[in-house]
């Protein structure tokens, strides 16, 4: 069995329930699978605007990449969580500005809620290195 090592930075807000915000495992190569990364702070706020809840996302995704000893290049698959009514363009300008030229396999889906009303969206990562 390949030990599952969680991954939570204290640079980014704790999680909201019993979770990690990440876990990686460890064997002939390294993967990642976050949790949904949501559009808190590290104070606990969050932002109301979609682009800024989207960098804050980004932002939590970096810190749990580098705590993991991983970059964004190592994303494999972005799973997005939006829900109604927001501009899809500023949501995916975030991520461009992310990833520079890196591609990753995408999916985005529209859901009517997340756990807060607060949160406009979410996003899952897989990232994959060699150990």
């Amino acid at each position: 069995m390949v030990p599952l090592v969680p991954v939570n930075p204290t640079e980014i807000a704790s999680t909201a329930a019993n979770y990690e915000h990440a876990v990686l495992a460890e064997g002939a190569s390294r993967i990642l699978h976050t949790s949904g990364i949501v559009p808190v702070k590290p104070d606990g706020t969050v932002p109301e605007s979609i682009t800024a809840q989207a960098e804050v996302i980004w932002q939590n995704i970096r810190e749990i990449l580098k705590e993991a000893s991983m970059e964004v290049t190592d994303i494999a698959l972005v799973t997005t969580y939006v829900v109604p009514d927001q501009n899809l363009s500023e949501v995916m300008a975030a991520r461009d500005e992310t990833f520079g030229s890196h591609q990753a396999a995408s999916t985005l889906l529209v859901v009517s809620q997340l756990a807060q009303k607060s949160w406009k969206m979410e996003i899952a990562v897989v990232a994959i290195s060699d150990s």
